[in-house]
């Protein structure tokens, strides 16, 4: 027993994988050969996005599912290449590898996947899988609004038939125009006929994998007409066999611009991630371990980067072919990583004719899905902030790259949270009929409020940065409540904690408050201001004149209301 609770705590997926029910098996089957179908065509894709052949995409689609599946604690996630992380690692380590040296490239790949995994360990040993609610759900579909911008212009060559050799979104853009004459036709009607046989298979065969079906097309296209004969390009030789697994070999020079990619990489992944983790959670009716979600996918990355390939996450459209085909385990995952595993050795044959263009258009494709403008359109009717730090992380993709735009979307939540804890709601309460307890005056006009007490909320910790504020706002409601104010009530409970810098200002507005004839009266927190004072040595209450447990026993007190004392079958006594 203290065995399996030991291991739950490091490999809860293991553990489920130990506890595993026959009945489970034909479900997990038949969703784990259906997330293969899917697996294969994307993972070939990506490859090309990510800069590599295209076995190194299957590479990346065996160990990490192996891993996962030990590590892990969704039953539905689907890890593996994806079209995110592959644009962000292509952007990270193209320009260090100068192009010339493909070994150096891979080396860089490793490396900088398996230093995006040991920085998801790492965090998840600091109890840091709050980090997945750092990036805000505005700016990360922001984010990756550019990031399916930054795929679409970067396939756009391949569609067309010629190289693209500008930089950015909007470069390669103009370039393709102003090249638009030197277009291959054949390329071209490979690519738009893979887009259109996605489209259709979607539309009339939805039970098959239409990335799956339109690459198989595709291919059979180029073999039976011979279509590279004509100049379509295609993957060529594929080598058959499993993965080498050995460690990566990088200049130590390098070590730092790989450093500071992969923790970009490994927010961004994570974040992505755990939008998909906790949406099948959700629907699933399970809770998942964040922090130990965090440390499955550094094991799954580290898992890839040591089999060669490159960084991988939380795979949404193999997540969602895994919950619609039935799987109910991680088992699902190792019946994938299976297949394409037999793939690799004895089926790598037929995949020399698949058309690049069409692997372009099945990137677009993939791009296009993580293009959301519906909740863009959402945040239009409801908030036009947040549509503002989306808007505005999407533009920083544009104009500054997918992998300096970490900066950009890391600035956005940082700017975005100083907003809100430094200038946090501040309210003054009054009664309104009908309604219990207390409510802001400015949302409810008929409040009503006694005279000579104000009741003040200030939702947020009282610390350093929002303290002015504070005090501030606490200041122009005392001058506006006049000279016959006799209480300012402050309420605690929104208040969560101070630090010195707050406590201070609570003393400068007692002091104050005093000097007009007026107290300070904290309602709600008794306990935790109590501790408060014995922790920093404070004899007495220099900054409260009277504490009470709630706003309704503060205005009974104001009026000169006895408390009601109840008795409760434990014996004690409570006021009410």
């Amino acid at each position: 027993m203290m065995t399996t609770i030991r291991l739950a705590r490091f490999a809860p997926g293991l553990v489920s994988l130990l506890g595993y029910r026959r009945t489970d098996l034909p479900h997990d089957l038949i969703a784990g050969l259906s997330v293969a179908a899917v697996a294969l065509p994307v993972g070939v894709a990506y490859a090309q996005l990510a800069g590599f052949d295209p076995v190194v995409g299957l590479y990346a689609s065996i160990l990490p599912l192996i891993a996962y599946a030990m590590f892990g604690t969704s039953r539905q996630l689907i890890v593996g290449p994806d079209a995110a992380t592959a644009a962000l690692l292509a952007a990270s380590i193209a320009p260090l590898a100068g192009g010339g040296d493909p070994q150096l490239y891979i080396s860089l790949s490793v490396a900088l996947t398996v230093l995006a995994g040991l920085y998801c360990i790492g965090a998840s040993f600091l109890r840091l899988g709050a980090l997945a609610d750092f990036l805000s759900r505005p700016i990360l579909v922001g984010y990756l609004n550019g990031i399916a911008l930054y795929i679409v212009a970067g396939q756009l060559g391949k569609l067309f038939g010629f190289p693209v050799v500008a930089h950015g979104i909007l470069p390669k853009v103009f370039e393709v125009v102003t090249r638009i004459g030197q277009t291959h036709w054949p390329t071209l009607a490979v690519g738009v006929g893979t887009y259109a046989v996605l489209i259709l298979s979607k539309r009339f065969v939805p039970r098959l994998p239409a990335a799956l079906v339109a690459l198989v097309a595709a291919t059979l296209a180029v073999a039976m007409f011979g279509l590279d004969s004509l100049g379509v390009a295609v993957v060529g030789e594929v080598p058959a066999g499993l993965p080498e697994l050995k460690m990566p070999s990088i200049p130590l020079h390098l070590l730092d611009d790989i450093a500071a990619a992969a923790a970009g990489l490994a927010l961004i992944s994570f974040s992505s991630t755990m939008l998909t983790a906790r949406s099948f959670a959700a629907k699933n009716r399970y809770d998942i371990n964040v922090d130990k979600e965090m440390a499955a996918l550094g094991a799954a990355n580290i898992a890839a980067g040591l089999s060669q390939s490159f960084a991988i996450a939380g795979a949404d459209s193999r997540t969602a072919m895994n919950d619609a085909a039935g799987g109910r385990t991680q088992v699902a995952g190792l019946v994938a990583a299976g297949t394409i595993a037999l793939v690799l050795l004895f089926l790598t044959g037929p995949l020399r004719y698949v058309p690049i263009a069409a692997l372009g258009a099945i990137l677009i494709s993939a791009s296009l899905t993580l293009l959301n403008l519906k909740t863009l359109a959402v945040l239009y009717r409801l908030d036009r902030l947040e549509l503002a730090l989306a808007l505005l992380a999407t533009a920083g993709v544009i104009w500054v790259g997918a992998l300096q735009a970490i900066l950009v979307v890391v600035a956005l939540a940082l700017l975005r949270f100083i907003y809100l804890i430094a200038r946090p709601q501040v309210e003054i309460l009054g009664k309104v009929e009908g309604l219990p307890g207390f409510h802001s005056i400015t949302r409810h006009p008929g409040a009503t409020t006694e005279p000579g007490l104000l009741l003040f909320r200030f939702n947020a910790p009282l610390v350093f940065f929002n303290a002015p504020h504070f005090k501030q706002k606490a200041l122009a409601a005392i001058h506006a409540a006049g000279p016959d104010l006799k209480w300012f009530v402050l309420d605690a409970v929104p208040i969560t904690g101070y630090d010195f810098t707050g406590y201070s200002e609570l003393e400068d507005l007692a002091e104050t408050l005093r000097e007009r004839g007026a107290e300070l009266v904290l309602a709600g927190r008794e306990t935790e201001t109590r501790e408060l004072r014995q922790a920093k040595g404070i004899s007495g209450n220099r900054v409260f004149s009277r504490q009470f447990p709630t706003l309704r026993q503060t205005v009974k007190a104001y009026l000169g209301v006895k408390p009601r004392v109840s008795k409760y079958r434990d014996g004690a006594t409570r006021n009410s």
